[in-house]
Formats: C-alpha cells, sequence, structure tokens
C-alpha cells in the first residue's frame, strides 16, 4: 500500500475507532428514493459520519459536508451494476465502469468503490464482475487512494441465509485476494464472524434496507460490531430515520464506543 493509500485509509479510522460511513448514492440505481429526493438538503445532517458515499455525477451538488478542516471522507463509486435497479427486475448482475480511480480522486474522493456480484449463473458474467473489481484496484494504485469491494450476491433477496452466508464468505475473500483495501457486505447472522476472520482485509457491514424499527438498525450495527466488523454503512436506516442527526449520534455510540443499542437508543430519544 503506497504512503497516499495509507494517509487516506488510516482517516477514515480515526485513532483506530470503527467507522461510521452514511450511503446517499441510492438514487443511482433506485431514482428518487423518499428522503433522497433532494441530496443539497441533507448531506449537511450527515457530518457526524466519517466518511459519506457518493455517486461521482453528485460531487458537486453536495461538496458544502466536505469543504471543511475534519469534514467527512468522500468515498466515490466507481461502477454501476444491474444487480442494485431492484425496481426492475433485473437478474444477470452485468457491471459497467462509470469514473477511473484518478477520475475520482479528481472529484474529490479519499476513497473508491468497486461493487461485485458473484455466482450470478453466468460463469461470463462472474468473471467480467471479477475484472471490474481487479481493473479497479489497479487504477486505485496508481492513484494513490483506497478502494472498497462491495460484496453484493446476485438475488440475495431470493436465496436461503445459509446460501447467502456462503456466496458472501466467499465473494469476501475474492475481492480481498484481488487487492481491495476493505470490504462492504450484508451482516449474516450469527456466522458473520467466521466472514471477518476469513477476510483478511476490514468489514464495513451494510445497513441495506429500511429495517421496522430503528432500534433494529441500531441492534444491526452492534451485532455487527460485536461479531468484528470496523464499522457500518447505513443509507435508508439512516437517512430514513426520524431525526437523522439524532440517529448518527446513537449510531456513532454504537458503533465506536461500545454502547448497548438500547442505551443509546434511550440517550437520543430513537423509538
Amino acid at each position: 500500500m503506497s504512503t497516499g493509500e495509507q494517509i487516506r485509509l488510516a482517516r477514515l479510522f480515526d485513532d483506530g475507532a470503527n467507522a461510521v460511513v452514511a450511503a446517499i448514492d441510492h438514487g443511482l440505481y433506485n431514482g428518487p428514493r423518499p428522503g433522497f429526493e433532494e441530496l443539497s438538503k441533507i448531506v449537511d445532517r450527515l457530518s457526524g459520519a466519517d466518511a459519506i458515499l457518493i455517486s461521482p455525477g453528485t460531487a458537486g451538488h453536495v461538496a458544502s459536508v466536505f469543504e471543511r478542516r475534519g469534514a467527512p471522507a468522500m468515498m466515490v463509486r466507481l461502477n454501476w451494476g444491474t444487480q442494485y435497479a431492484t425496481q426492475w427486475g433485473y437478474h444477470e448482475s452485468r457491471s459497467v465502469p462509470m469514473v477511473s480511480a484518478a477520475q475520482a480522486t479528481a472529484l474529490g474522493a479519499d476513497i473508491v468503490l468497486v461493487g461485485m456480484s458473484i455466482k450470478t449463473g453466468s460463469e461470463a458474467v462472474d468473471a467480467e464482475n471479477v475484472a471490474m473489481v481487479a481493473r479497479c484496484v489497479a487504477e486505485k494504485r496508481e492513484a494513490g487512494v483506497p478502494i472498497v469491494g462491495e460484496v453484493y450476491p446476485a438475488g440475495h433477496e431470493d436465496i436461503s441465509p445459509e446460501e447467502r452466508h456462503e456466496v458472501i464468505s466467499i465473494g469476501c475473500r475474492i475481492v480481498a485476494e484481488l487487492g481491495v483495501d476493505l470490504v462492504k457486505t450484508f451482516y449474516t447472522g450469527d456466522r458473520f464472524a467466521e466472514i471477518v476472520r476469513s477476510t483478511p482485509v476490514p468489514i464495513l457491514a451494510l445497513g441495506a434496507k429500511k429495517l421496522p424499527h430503528e432500534r433494529d438498525a441500531l441492534a444491526l450495527a452492534a451485532s455487527a460490531v460485536r461479531s468484528g466488523a470496523r464499522g457500518v454503512v447505513f443509507g435508508r436506516n439512516l437517512i430514513q430515520a426520524h431525526d437523522t442527526e439524532a440517529f448518527m449520534q446513537a449510531l456513532r455510540d454504537v458503533v465506536k464506543a461500545g454502547v448497548d443499542p438500547a442505551e443509546a437508543a434511550k440517550r437520543y430519544g430513537i423509538g
């Protein structure tokens, strides 16, 4: 890892603490979800995050939160995949590049992210998706910026928890061996610690779909961290919270300080 990569990655885990990442790139796949309609109006409420995941085209629209000393790191997504456009029932999990790591860095990125789906049902598509990660890793080394590999199983909502766990476990090891610096993936439950142990880079657990109660999302974060995750990436569960800033503070307490999720919820008035 180059000096630039080391410095940028250390900023995410400030003083060795776990990281809280806010994700606001959902419009890239799903259009204007509730709460995500006007990013410029919500982004400044996310200043408590260690990083904010954005799409490359929104960098100029949300620059205000990054334009100060001590601001969150900018994390930019590099590729687009059909597996995320869930509203259209796509099933092939095809991936295409959007920007290079160098182009993302020119936009202001401190960290970049590449998504990968595996076990798509097509050997050719699986190979293409792995090649996408490999290219992005090569580019990030030249740009001197750390990269997150997002492991997103094809059709993950339609497979059993056991198969989901297995595919995620294999996918995490694949992207790590391809050279990513971090992994972002789903929390798989009681066996998630097995994935953490077999993946030689830090893992960030994603929040996925909006949970019924905000306390459920805090409990998910707590369970992931107890299993060894080095942080979380929350989008809908954060942005669509009744009070985004209060939920952010509770999430930081749970992820960074190990506060019990029920105590954090009580502390910040979260139902």
